[in-house]
């Protein structure tokens, strides 16, 4: 079991005391992104459909380019996706006026190309409407009937869009380091690296906010001065330069937790980053799931749902048991609000 130092959020729904393992094989975590657009065929930007299995997306992207002879930043991918997964995502190559090579002679256990076309533009980071699951949590103990009751309440009121552990590193180190550097304690040179430890304690500070409104009972519930996105939904800060946009009872809630951050909500304005909002929900789309009663006594449960883009699949997990997984140090960062995940 990993030891964490994060904050023990709460939960929505009730607890149901159970208890399942995940990725205990890559194909148990499975995830296929969901584009904003299709390659049309002409171009003059490479896009590739890769799987990949047991593999991050940086080194797929690092692969990419040192075969194609390009540099790194003529990568594109709209968001990075879990190694200890078997995932299928775009990436986009810059190759104009010349013939692209064959990328599926890349192919091997890790990596497969899956169809290579052309498109006009670079694909960017946030550059896809969502992701879709297929997760396998195997040896389940605990009540089914409670889980079926947690089951339902989430396919039909979604779940709190908490950031995952994947955007604060192991243990949350990426909070620390973050900590670290906003108090110039820690000089940071990499770009990638500064850009994952503000991501971390500005996921902090929304956490935060999310988990104090679910104390006082606020889950499901609007809130005097909350502002809602496009689709409804209430959402929180995502800190930086300017004032919150909220007002009256939601503005004092989202006011005292970034008092008890002020030292991270003051560095994460002086780097640049600019006060945004992100919803409080995550409604799965497409929601099923089923049960495997195996024949040496454990009990599996297959999810299936969609989830929009920068939404997490092990928030909605947490709201159904505890999991534990392999012991790993490989924490990848979807960074889908950078634009996930």
């Amino acid at each position: 079991m990993t030891e964490t130092l994060l904050p023990s959020w709460p939960n929505a729904y009730p607890e149901t005391g159970a208890h399942g393992w995940l990725k205990l094989e890559n194909a148990d975590f499975r995830v296929d992104e969901i584009p904003q657009e299709i390659p049309t065929g002409e171009g003059e930007h490479v896009w590739l459909h890769i799987e990949k299995d047991g593999a991050n997306t940086a080194w797929i992207a690092g692969r990419l380019a040192e075969f194609a002879g390009v540099r790194d930043m003529d990568v594109g991918y709209a968001g990075m996706k879990d190694r200890n997964a078997i995932t299928r995502q775009w990436f986009s190559l810059y190759l104009p006026r010349v013939q692209e090579p064959d990328f599926s002679s890349l192919n091997n256990e890790e990596m497969t190309v899956l169809s290579q076309t052309r498109h006009a533009r670079k694909l960017r980071r946030g550059d896809l409407l969502g992701n879709r699951f297929t997760l396998v949590v195997r040896k389940v103990e605990g009540d089914r009937a409670l889980l079926e009751a947690n089951l339902e309440a989430i396919k039909e009121h979604g779940v709190p869009n908490y950031f995952g552990e994947q955007r604060f590193g192991y243990g949350g180190g990426n909070i620390e380091s973050g900590r670290a550097m906003l108090a110039g304690d820690l000089r940071v040179r990499n770009r990638n690296k500064k850009s994952i430890y503000l991501s971390a304690v500005r996921s902090l500070v929304f956490n935060d906010v999310l988990a104090e409104r679910i104390r006082l009972g606020l889950w499901g519930k609007t809130l005097a001065g909350d502002l809602l996105d496009d689709t409804g939904a209430v959402t929180g800060p995502l800190w930086g330069r300017g004032r919150l946009t909220s007002t009256e009872g939601a503005l004092a809630l989202e006011t005292s937790i970034a008092q008890q951050h002020a030292d991270l909500c003051d560095g994460m304005e002086h780097a640049g980053l600019n006060q945004e909002r992100r919803a409080l929900s995550a409604k799965p789309d497409g929601m099923r799931w089923e049960w495997h009663d195996n024949d040496d006594g454990t009990v599996d449960l297959t999810l299936t749902f969609s989830l929009a883009a920068g939404y997490y699949a092990t928030s909605l997990i947490r709201e159904l048991m505890q999991v534990d997984e392999p012991e790993r140090r490989s924490f990848d960062e979807p960074s889908p609000d950078s634009a996930e995940s």
